[in-house]
C-alpha cells in the first residue's frame, strides 16, 4: 500500500517554515534568512520513502499586503491550501495568530487534516510549551498538535510518522527520485537571492529580483549569467558597491553555495539593472513569473 499527498506549510513570517522543510527533506531547497518575507514563491519539496511520497509546499509567510508582489505571494498561499491533503500550521513561542478570516474559515470547516506545529520549543521552558499546546488545541481543535525544534531536528521524525499515517492511499505523483518541482535555474536564482538578503540591509533585499539569463553546462564547468533587478538607480549603486566590491563579494559567496549544490565548478556573472517599481506593477510581475 503506497501513500502520497500534498502538505501545505503555513504560518507567520520567520516562524521557521523553510528551516523545517530543508531539514525534513534533508536538502537545502528553500532559502533562509533572519529577515521576514524571504520566501516569495510556492515551492514543492518532495520526500520519498519506500511506501510514501510527501509533497511539502513551502509558502510565503502570511502578511497584510501593501503592493502587487505581496498580493501574488498571498495568492500562492490560498491556492496551496485549496490543493492540500494535509495542512501544517506552524506557530512560534507566542500566541500570535495572523491567519485572516478566510483562511481560518477554510481550516476550521474543511475536511483537510490540520497539524498544529509549535516550533522553536528549544527556546521555551516545558511549562511554556504546555500552555501554548493547550491554547492552540482549544482555538483550532487540530488533528494533531506537535511541538518541534526544526533547527535542532527535535520531534521531526515523530511528526513525519504522523503525517505518513494521515496521508491518503495513492501512487506517487512524481518520480521517486524527484526532490523538487523547480528547475536548477530557479534554485540558483534563489541561492543568490538568499545571499542578497544576508549581505544587504534595509530595502535592498526586498527590492531585488534575480533572473538566471543563461545556464550553460559543460563537462566540468557551468557558466551562469544573471540579471539582478532593483527598483531605483540609488539601489543599483548600493548593490554594486564602491569599485564593485559589494557585487564581487556577493558573487564569491553565491558561487560557493551554487557549487556545493550542483557539485560542479561554476563561472558566475552578474548584470545589475533598474526595473522601476517592479514590485507594484502587474505587467512586470508576469514577466518575472509571479502572476500567470
Amino acid at each position: 500500500m503506497h501513500k502520497s499527498g500534498f502538505i501545505t506549510i503555513i504560518g507567520n513570517p520567520n516562524v521557521g517554515k523553510s528551516t523545517f522543510l530543508n531539514n525534513i527533506i534533508g536538502e537545502k531547497i528553500s532559502i533562509i534568512s533572519d529577515k521576514a518575507q524571504t520566501t516569495r514563491h510556492r515551492l514543492l519539496g518532495i520526500l520519498n520513502t519506500d511506501d510514501s511520497q510527501l509533497i511539502f509546499t513551502d509558502t510565503p509567510g502570511i502578511i497584510n499586503t501593501k503592493y502587487e508582489l505581496q498580493n501574488a505571494m498571498m495568492s500562492f498561499v490560498k491556492n496551496s491550501l485549496e490543493d492540500s491533503d494535509l495542512i501544517i500550521y506552524m506557530v512560534g513561542n507566542d500566541k500570535k495568530d495572523i491567519l485572516n478570516e478566510s483562511i481560518q474559515h477554510l481550516i476550521k470547516t474543511s475536511k483537510i487534516k490540520l497539524f498544529l506545529v509549535v516550533n522553536k520549543v528549544d527556546l521555551m521552558k516545558q511549562e511554556e510549551v504546555k500552555v501554548l499546546l493547550d491554547y492552540w488545541n482549544k482555538k483550532y481543535n487540530p488533528f494533531k498538535t506537535i511541538p518541534i525544534s526544526a533547527l535542532n531536528k527535535y520531534n521531526l521524525e515523530k511528526l513525519l510518522n504522523e503525517l505518513i499515517k494521515a496521508l491518503p492511499k495513492s501512487p506517487p505523483y512524481f518520480p521517486k527520485d524527484t526532490l523538487t518541482d523547480r528547475s536548477l535555474r530557479f534554485i540558483v536564482s534563489e541561492i543568490i537571492r538568499e545571499k542578497i538578503f544576508k549581505r544587504y540591509s534595509k530595502e535592498i533585499p526586498y527590492s531585488s529580483e534575480v533572473v538566471v539569463e543563461e545556464y550553460k553546462e559543460k563537462e566540468n564547468l557551468v557558466h551562469i549569467s544573471c540579471i539582478i533587478y532593483v527598483e531605483r538607480e540609488s539601489q543599483k549603486g548600493i548593490m554594486i558597491g564602491q569599485n564593485g566590491k559589494a557585487l564581487k563579494s556577493l558573487g564569491i559567496s553565491s558561487r560557493k553555495s551554487i557549487q556545493n549544490f550542483i557539485k560542479k565548478k561554476v563561472f558566475l556573472t552578474f548584470n545589475v539593472k533598474v526595473l522601476k517599481d517592479w514590485r507594484k506593477k502587474k505587467q512586470q510581475l508576469k514577466k518575472l513569473g509571479y502572476i500567470n
